[in-house]
């Protein structure tokens, strides 16, 4: 009785510790999005939040491998609670670290190395890195590649401009004579700003789209860039082959 009376409390306390965890997460989302926090304090703030919900995933474990299967349904809420907490966090940092290790190290991504699409009008826009990152892309990205479609390039810009817009996309700037999109995409959970500029070219026949997503802040990228270039030329397709 005294060991199971040991091991709940032990649950309970990774329940607290995966609360605390959940509010650091979110003062540091927070704190960034609503302007308090600087970029590297709230990532900080965040990694940390992350480290103390995988204290309180372990300990939320060990308190429900100690209590009994036929023990009463409270005593091992503290530490399903506990689990589910802390669980988001846990994977997050575990993707995070993961991503870090699995993508090469840069943060602009260009479906064309060689002529890579300029942004004109996003705020401060980002001269391209040069041959080195264009390097490191073809390693770690080979697939990726620019689309050519069998249609006029000033319905295709229309299409262009409406994918993105359907991805939540900021439009910048729509600039028809240059055939060219420039759009502001932010992430999900911190609201960080990329920069993405969609190229339009009528080339033997065709029109072909050149895409390049830089991220703004930070110098990795984890996968992101080359996720949204695929998702949108992808969603294009489909809507090209609806007409």
């Amino acid at each position: 009785m005294t060991v199971k009376k040991h091991f709940s409390i032990m649950a309970l306390l990774g329940l607290v510790v995966a609360i605390v965890a959940v509010a650091m997460a979110t003062i540091a989302v927070m704190g960034y999005r609503g302007g308090e926090l600087h970029f590297v304090t709230a990532i900080k703030d965040f990694e940390w939040a992350t480290y103390t919900a995988g204290v309180a995933f372990g300990l939320s474990l060990i308190g429900l491998w100690f209590v009994r299967p036929d023990s009463a349904q409270r005593d091992m809420l503290p530490g399903l609670l506990g689990l589910l907490l802390s669980l988001p966090l846990v994977i997050f940092i575990v993707n995070f670290e993961y991503t870090a290790h699995a993508y090469p190290a840069i943060n602009d991504i260009t479906t064309d190395t060689e002529d890579p699409p300029t942004f004109w009008d996003v705020p401060n826009p980002m001269t391209y890195p040069g041959e080195h990152v264009a390097e490191l892309q073809k390693l770690g990205y080979p697939d990726l590649k620019h689309l050519e479609v069998d249609m006029d390039t000033t319905k295709a810009f229309k299409l262009a401009s409406d994918v993105a817009k359907d991805m939540g996309w900021e439009i910048v700037a729509e600039n028809t004579s240059d055939m060219q999109i420039e759009a502001i995409a932010k992430s999900v959970l911190f609201g960080f700003e990329d920069y993405v500029v969609v190229r339009l070219q009528y080339i033997e026949g065709k029109t072909r789209i050149d895409v390049r997503s830089h991220s703004r802040l930070g110098r990795i990228d984890r996968g992101v860039n080359a996720k949204r270039i695929r998702t949108y030329l992808k969603a294009l397709v489909k809507q090209v082959a609806k007409v």
